[in-house]
């Protein structure tokens, strides 16, 4: 047996040994991850989930970037379902960037190398979380400099690779072939029926991650720190794991951290995002890789911003 089945058994048994000792503990911080999938996720995401499934299945996305098709289609030489696929992933925020590419890679409306750079750079946390939540947690104030850092480097980081990693594999179409839609009510039951699948996922997604809390929790207890230092120890490591927990409990203590992990996301977001393509063949690796080489330049961007 390799030794990597130890490690995820011994896992699996030392988190159910916790959980049996520590069942309040453990409850409260699964209820904090329900609360925020009930009371955040689903009402910001879910209707862009189904109104998205509904505009791919029945063709819909070269008019609904028609505007700025002559921009960006000029920008990156891409077909216009795949500028829709960035307009969706900037605009609406993490994971509906890799969901939308995953969608529009299995209507056969992009191929794989367009997904593989949509991902890229596309999937990253959406602007309306980041600029009513992230920003005043942080108590930031300024929010130019930070909104740059935020999506114009991802932006910018998505035009260095359509012009060197993709310049020879991606199309360069400016028009496409477009595949048969469906009717109305078949793309809405559709669009629905996916989007409840994949919301679902994602909730369990965030009660696990969010259960995860305990084991920085129980250290924490073991060091005796004090009420501060516990929440810091707690939400650093809180925003490896999920992101948004993490941010609850370390407020504006440490938004130097924040701000680099942000673009990373967290455990959670790379779990969701593979819960987004795992029935098509992208590659949760590449994703990783570029998440990684975004944050490293996102670093570097603040600490030129901030200096310490």
């Amino acid at each position: 047996m390799k030794p990597k089945f130890y490690f995820y058994s011994l896992s699996a048994f030392l988190l159910t040994a916790i959980i049996l000792i520590f069942p309040s503990d453990c409850l409260v911080l699964a209820c904090n991850g329900l609360n925020l999938w009930f009371e955040r996720m689903i009402p910001t995401l879910f209707p862009f989930m189904v109104l998205s499934g509904i505009i791919i299945r029945m063709n819909l996305t070269g008019t609904f970037v028609k505007i700025l098709n002559p921009f960006l289609g000029k920008l990156f030489r891409v077909s216009p379902p795949c500028i829709y696929g960035m307009v969706i992933g900037f605009l609406c925020g993490f994971p509906m960037g890799a969901h939308v590419a995953a969608q529009l890679y299995e209507q056969k409306q992009i191929s794989r190398q367009e997904a593989s750079f949509l991902l890229s750079f596309c999937n990253n946390i959406g602007p309306v979380y980041f600029v009513s939540f992230v920003l005043p947690k942080l108590g930031i104030t300024n929010y130019a400099p930070f909104l740059f850092g935020m999506y114009a480097l991802p932006f910018l980081y998505g035009l260095f690779l359509r012009y060197t990693l993709f310049h020879t594999t991606l199309s360069s179409r400016s028009s496409w072939e477009q595949t048969k839609s469906l009717p109305l009510l078949a793309s809405i039951d559709d669009s629905v029926f996916s989007a409840l699948s994949g919301i679902a996922r994602l909730g369990g997604y965030m009660i696990f991650f969010n259960l995860l809390f305990i084991l920085p929790s129980l250290a924490a207890r073991a060091l005796s720190l004090s009420d501060a230092l516990s929440d810091r120890l707690i939400g650093s490591i809180g925003c490896l794991l999920e992101i948004t927990g993490g941010i609850g409990l370390i407020g504006g203590a440490m938004p130097f951290w924040v701000l680099c992990v942000l673009p990373f996301g967290g455990l959670s977001c790379i779990a969701q995002t593979y819960s987004m393509i795992r029935n098509t063949d992208l590659s949760i690796r590449e994703y990783i890789m570029h998440k990684m080489i975004l944050t490293a330049i996102t670093v570097l961007y603040y600490l030129i911003l901030i200096p310490h």
